[in-house]
């Protein structure tokens, strides 16, 4: 694709970047077979391919990008697209450039700021996540009942991770909303690396910043991701090996530090060495040991785009699942987007909808006694649509 971006924007690590992956798309199209907004709306601008032509027009032209900014939204960032992509065309990072600008060449309304603000301060704190399901589950009585279904219940008690003396350990990340809501998913983690003679303890802070960032505050999330190397990287310079991550979302984040945080002398060395050392729960090499199968249960299996696309990780929770005793039943079109996506379920209520009642009609298909995924945006969603229990997978095998 050629290009005439401006040159004081080419003098910018971020124009260079930007530029590379608009030459590196050859508009072949075949990117808008997987993308899931094009799938629902037929709107070629709801795909990557348009939405690559609005970014290069924006970044060329300087437009006031608002027509553009529409589509951008709706994109799920699930990036099912980069793994069908021939060209290897780097279409998340050119995103993340395109709704950075976009954003500040308009004026949103005044409703819409108000709530992307609410979102990205709200649920990134989780006293105020639990102050908000607290009072959620006193009005359930009064809400309509679709609207009640959603209210996650209140979970088990939990307790602090602490490992054994002398166990290799692992540090973890305690999550915004999944300490809130699904505090057991760490403490099965612990218990099933506790087999292999592996501790896990949860780090400082909650947040890992990918809420701001993807909503194109990048300010907040940079600011979030300098506060968690100074909480992270004395540990995992010294007595933890690795930074490992029971959500996908969360690890798919960190693993990007480094390229966030790479124009920051200050923090860039340091931002690189734990996306380094980051891993999820999933790609962790540990023995999962022998779980007592009393009957063999079926689990139908979502792999969260957060895992498959943007980390590359496949097979391996199945494999864990059937060496532990599950059947897992065949699924339609694993690799779409449950519409989850972090707060798009919250900003584009109608499509996010659309391709949760998709993903559970393939999830559902075989009659599974379980659906399982690897991130908790996921569960959350999957549980709002259906009664069959959704887990994360790590707790199929304590």
């Amino acid at each position: 694709m050629q290009t005439s971006l401006p040159k004081e924007f080419l003098q910018t690590k971020e124009g260079l970047k930007a530029n590379e992956i608009l030459r590196s798309c050859v508009h072949c199209g075949l990117c808008n077979a997987t993308c899931p907004t094009y799938q629902l709306t037929g709107n070629e601008l709801d795909g990557p391919r348009g939405r690559i032509y609005l970014i290069k027009n924006h970044l060329e032209d300087q437009n006031d990008g608002s027509v553009g900014l529409r589509h951008l939204d709706r994109c799920l960032t699930c990036l099912a697209c980069e793994t069908t992509c021939p060209s290897n065309v780097r279409y998340g990072h050119l995103l993340d450039i395109g709704r950075k600008h976009m954003n500040q060449a308009i004026n949103r309304p005044l409703a819409s700021r108000i709530k992307r603000h609410l979102i990205a301060r709200v649920f990134a704190r989780p006293y105020l996540v639990r102050a908000m399901l607290a009072l959620a589950r006193l009005a359930r009585p009064f809400l309509p009942q679709d609207l009640a279904t959603k209210i996650p219940a209140r979970p088990p008690a939990s307790r602090a991770l602490a490992a054994k003396s002398g166990a290799p350990k692992l540090l973890t990340i305690r999550g915004c909303v999944q300490s809130v809501v699904a505090p057991q998913i760490n403490q099965a983690a612990a218990k099933v690396l506790e087999r292999s003679g592996i501790g896990l303890e949860e780090a400082k802070g909650n947040c890992c910043g990918a809420l701001s960032y993807h909503l194109a505050d990048t300010a907040q999330a940079e600011k979030t991701i300098r506060r968690n190397i100074d909480n992270w990287y004395p540990g995992l310079a010294g007595e933890y090996q690795y930074f490992v991550v029971t959500s996908s979302g969360c690890s798919s984040f960190i693993k990007q530090y480094g390229e966030i945080m790479q124009t920051d002398s200050h923090y860039a060395e340091r931002a690189a060495f734990i996306s380094e050392h980051c891993r999820d729960l999933s790609d962790l090499d540990f023995a999962q040991g022998t779980r007592a199968v009393k009957e063999t249960r079926s689990v139908a299996f979502h792999s969260p785009c957060t895992l498959q696309h943007a980390q590359g990780v496949l097979g391996n929770i199945e494999g864990r699942l059937e060496d532990a005793g599950y059947r897992l039943v065949p699924t339609t079109d694993p690799h779409l987007c449950c519409g989850s996506a972090g707060s798009y379920s919250l900003l584009e209520p109608g499509l996010s909808t659309q391709l949760l009642e998709n993903k559970l009609d393939s999830l559902e298909k075989g009659e599974p006694d379980i659906i399982c995924t690897a991130n908790i945006g996921c569960l959350m969603h999957l549980q709002s649509g259906t009664r069959r229990p959704v887990k994360h997978w790590i707790e199929l095998l304590v």
